[in-house]
């Protein structure tokens, strides 16, 4: 049986103000400007520069910019409004039956050439702000310009080019050559085998930079240790790394000297030829041609005779308005008292990008504030930190505490602190970085964890590198100082600062 009722229900969504609000806090500057110029593109009435004095009707109440909280709840009434508005529009238009309106009067004319409005008034003195660009070679460029000075015929230059493009960004070969010889066989037809492909694989061994299409370790240091002048260093060198690999890539320098049976001074002199090759032969030409990102510190905190003072960075907080030509054919269209259907569309086509426009510059302005109150509230937290600059000061901070204190969702604090960097006296750090766990002394007071690594690292850089400490020396040191921590919390802090175990730090 069917049955119809009416009832009110309290839900909670995000509105598409809110969407984009949460899209834009969560981007640093360089995406920041980036979307700008996207939004731009796509909305003509948005454009770059002061904003200029407009009507009432048409300034946007910043009281009424969307907040950030997902738990907002929009309930039906609100929506309703928003309905009430866009008809009430609808039929101020059918209302207006005088005068004919020609939309051509409102629009301006795109069709102008370029030289009428570009002017030549330049001159060598003016300052130029365009980015050079550089050009690079990339690493199989550079081997293959090599491979046309080697005498070799069709079939093998063809194997050449395929071993050349089947090297990673370090110049190793790590694909087998009976899987090559696959490869060979099925994509270009060509019939070969694993010897005449390890022929020419030589010939390409013998290119610069030494140890390029080497096919381990082993055999990169050996490519390059061959074409060194002949010593007794360099001999001893090219022993230990043919018959002593495996102890010499653990460190046993004992027992590489009792095997060898040479004195600890043969053997440093060996070492020492060994530690001057190059583990990553390809590795500098490849870094050439990658992208280098620079860092733009969204916020840059400065120390005023011991007042810390917070500043935004000003490309996250560009000039835009609304374009005036738009403003001005939206005020025509309120004068004009007939409208037809092709008038009516246009009216409707400029209100939602003027809409748009103004959403997008109340989003700019909303991250802007929700920025710098969270930023603030995280100087604040750690000021005794940012004016020493010592990581021993940091307190223990979660997102938890922050949010408590800007009354924020502890998501949206969690975006400000993404992927955003503060410039300090000390130097530029991501914001994230600050936030840590905390942990107890013997003598209870609360500590960063962050400080507990710096001591960590400290212990260990000071240590002697002929004998490193092992954790559980390292568990005793820091315990001696009042920090009690287990050894396996000792290994995931040194994992998490990258430093290998004691074995691998060991120094001849």
């Amino acid at each position: 049986m069917l049955k119809q009722s009416l009832s009110q229900k309290l839900l909670q969504k995000l509105s598409p103000q809110q969407i984009q609000l949460m899209k834009l806090l969560q981007l640093p500057t360089i995406a920041l400007e980036q979307r700008i110029k996207e939004e731009m593109e796509v909305n003509p009435a948005l454009e770059e520069g002061a904003p200029e004095d407009v009507d009432e009707d048409t300034q946007q109440d910043e009281d009424e910019v969307p907040e950030l909280e997902e738990g907002v709840e929009v309930n039906e009434s609100e929506e309703n409004k928003k309905d009430e508005f866009d008809n009430t529009a609808d039929d101020d238009i059918r209302e207006r039956t005088d005068d004919d309106f020609d939309v051509d009067d409102y629009i301006t004319d795109e069709d102008i050439p370029y030289y009428k409005t570009s002017a030549n008034n330049t001159s060598p003195d003016d300052e130029r702000t365009e980015v050079p660009y550089g050009s690079s070679v990339t690493f199989q460029e550079t081997l293959l310009a090599q491979l046309g000075m080697v005498a070799l015929n069709d079939k093998q230059m063809q194997m050449a080019k395929h071993l050349i493009g089947s090297l990673d960004e370090d110049g190793y070969l790590r694909r087998d050559l009976n899987s090559i010889v696959n490869d060979l066989a099925f994509t270009q037809n060509l019939d070969t085998n694993a010897d005449e492909l390890l022929l020419v694989l030589q010939v390409i061994q013998t290119f610069d930079p030494p140890g390029v299409g080497a096919r381990n370790l082993q055999e990169c240091l050996l490519l390059q240790l061959q074409r060194k002048s002949s010593s007794k260093p360099v001999n001893r060198a090219i022993e230990i790394i043919k018959n002593y690999m495996d102890e010499f890539s653990k460190k046993h320098f004992e027992k590489i000297a009792r095997l060898m049976n040479i004195p600890d001074e043969y053997l440093k002199e060996a070492m020492n030829e060994i530690l001057k090759l190059n583990p990553r032969p390809g590795g500098d030409i490849s870094a050439e041609t990658k992208s280098v990102q620079h860092i733009v510190p969204d916020f840059i905190i400065t120390n005023n005779v011991g007042q810390l003072e917070l500043t935004l960075n000003s490309r996250n907080a560009p000039d835009l308005r609304i374009n005036r030509e738009y403003n001005e054919m939206m005020e025509g269209y309120a004068k004009s008292k007939k409208q037809d259907r092709s008038q009516k569309e246009a009216i409707l086509y400029l209100k939602q990008k003027i809409d748009s426009a103004k959403w997008f510059i109340d989003a700019i302005r909303q991250r802007q504030a929700t920025l710098l109150h969270t930023m603030q509230a995280i100087m604040n937290y750690q000021k005794e930190y940012f004016l020493e600059g010592d990581e021993r000061l940091l307190k223990p901070m979660i997102l938890k505490d922050i949010a408590d204190v800007v009354g924020l969702d502890i998501s949206t604090v969690s975006r400000v602190a993404n992927s955003k960097y503060v410039q300090t006296p000390f130097g530029t750090f991501l914001i994230k970085t600050f936030f840590s766990e905390g942990m107890a002394t013997d003598s209870g007071e609360e500590v960063s964890t962050r400080e507990v690594k710096k001591i960590l690292s400290d212990a260990i850089e000071g240590e002697d590198k002929k004998k490193p400490l092992p954790d559980d020396r390292l568990a005793k040191i820091l315990k001696d100082k009042g920090y009690n921590v287990a050894r396996r919390t000792i290994a995931k802090y040194r994992e998490q600062l990258n430093i290998p175990v004691a074995r691998l730090r060991k120094e001849f």
